[in-house]
């Protein structure tokens, strides 16, 4: 019971979306609040790991744009950008 308790938790590790499956996978801090960025092509998704508080959805949201071209060395195309302060996906420039 305990093997199937810890393979559950493992599982819930930040997952990309099918579309980015193989896709390079980049782990960051900051502010202390840990992300997840995957990179496939020309397609970026961001996942923000950890609960958000009110009020601080809007900096997070700030903070992922701004990984974006740090991690992959590529412009974010900002009218292609999709999601919320948890996941965003957008088309990238490189």
């Amino acid at each position: 019971m305990r093997i199937l308790a810890l393979l559950f938790l493992c599982a819930c590790g930040p997952q990309p979306a099918p579309q980015f499956f193989g896709a390079e996978r980049t782990d960051v801090t900051r502010d202390g609040r840990k992300y997840t960025l995957y990179q496939k092509g020309n397609a970026v998704e961001v996942i923000r790991l950890g609960y958000a508080r009110r009020g601080e959805h809007q900096g997070i949201r700030a903070t992922m744009i701004a990984l974006i071209p740090e991690v992959t060395g590529c412009s974010l195309i900002d009218s292609s950008l999709q999601g919320d302060s948890g996941e965003m996906r957008g088309r990238l420039r490189c």
